[in-house]
């Protein structure tokens, strides 16, 4: 099995590609060993020292580590674990890890703009996104303000440049396709 790794534009992240499908569908973030539980991959990539933060997209996945930590020594272990890990044939998750996230319901000409939204972003924004490392997510929009709130993960979460990325390249792209956008923020 060979697993490339890529820089993402988070120097704390690298994106790691088994070259097999990690996610079936959508992603998944842990931001602790807690949360990592659910996972055998996950909460052995957080039992190394340094690690904070584990993120599974549909091909790949990223890892993130503290400040003081160097990817030099920290980049054969998760290699080792990633490789234990598909050639043991293990599922990814434990039984129903409760992986799914609450959906707000939306009615009249503002479930239009929230559907207008969401293909946005499948098709246009978290396709790019997804090329760094990262996903980002509906949160929900409110329209008397016209805000849409999004999640920023995997290495996009944290990212020096996810603010720039968040206004300048999202926010820009769904007010010019959805007019009722008047701003775009970061559910943190």
């Amino acid at each position: 099995m060979f697993i490339q790794t890529e820089p993402t534009p988070n120097p704390q992240v690298l994106k790691f590609l088994p070259g097999r499908t990690v996610m079936e569908s959508g992603s998944q973030d842990f931001r602790s060993a807690e949360e990592a539980a659910a996972s055998a991959l996950a909460a052995e990539i957080f039992a190394l020292e340094g690690v904070n933060r584990v993120f599974f997209g549909g091909d790949f996945l990223t890892v993130g580590k503290v400040a003081s930590a160097d990817w030099d020594h920290l980049k054969a272990p998760v290699l080792a674990a990633i490789m234990d890990h598909f050639t043991s044939g293990q599922p990814l998750f434990e039984a129903a890890s409760g992986t799914g996230e609450g959906e707000e319901t939306y009615e009249g000409d503002t479930a239009q703009v929230v559907a207008e939204i969401r293909e946005l972003l499948d098709t246009r924004i978290r396709p790019a996104v997804a090329r760094d490392g990262g996903d980002i997510l509906f949160d929900r929009f409110e329209p008397d303000s016209g805000t849409v709130w999004l999640h920023m993960r995997g290495a996009c979460a944290g990212c020096p440049s996810s603010s720039a990325t968040l206004k300048s390249g999202v926010e820009n792209m769904l007010k010019h396709y959805v007019p009722e956008v008047v701003r775009v923020e970061q559910t943190l």
